[in-house]
């Protein structure tokens, strides 16, 4: 996890630009999945009641921050965006991702434009400021544990929830799972 940390650390300083970082943060991911990450046990169980995001490192300054982000079974997020640049990797199980256009005028409905089943190893751009709205459910027989790096807190960001059928915005917090 050292490597990766210091390997997103030192490309978050070197790119401001969300748009050239966080393909090299998705090459460093990428990388650091095929060798295989060593997660603590607390940081990959699935929270009966929720998807949870349990923090494994959040830089200093709040620039950074690294997830496990864990769904059990039949758990999904609602339609949401970051407020921040975001790259995610699935360390196991599948994740099933529906995107749509970011909407640029309120209360209107939202539009799917793609969906994919994501598996371990698969590293996507989940997000940059600019397109930013999907949402995420396990896909499987199998809770589902990505690896998500964030431009920033994101169990401290203020973020958007959204109902598709009318474009209704909502403000929430991911605040952090408990890993006692």
């Amino acid at each position: 996890m050292q490597d990766l940390i210091d390997r997103v650390a030192g490309i978050v300083e070197a790119y401001p630009d969300e748009h050239v970082l966080t393909p090299k943060v998705a090459e460093a991911l990428t990388e650091a999945l095929a060798r295989g990450l060593d997660l603590p046990a607390a940081t990959t169980r699935p929270n009966p009641d929720r998807y949870v995001m349990y923090p494994l490192y959040i830089a200093d300054d709040e620039s950074f921050s690294i997830a496990s982000a864990v769904w059990d079974v039949g758990q999904g997020t609602p339609v949401h965006g970051h407020e921040t640049w975001g790259v995610v990797g699935i360390y196991s199980g599948q994740e099933h991702e529906l995107s749509f256009v970011k909407p640029t005028v309120p209360d209107v409905p939202l539009i799917a434009n793609g969906e994919h089943v994501w598996k371990p190893g698969e590293v996507t751009v989940c997000c940059t400021t600019d397109d930013d709205v999907h949402q995420v459910r396990c896909e499987g027989d199998a809770p589902v544990i990505g690896i998500h790096i964030y431009g920033g807190n994101i169990g401290t960001i203020e973020r958007r929830s959204y109902e598709p059928e009318t474009g209704r915005v909502d403000w929430f917090v991911s605040n952090w799972g408990d890993t006692d």
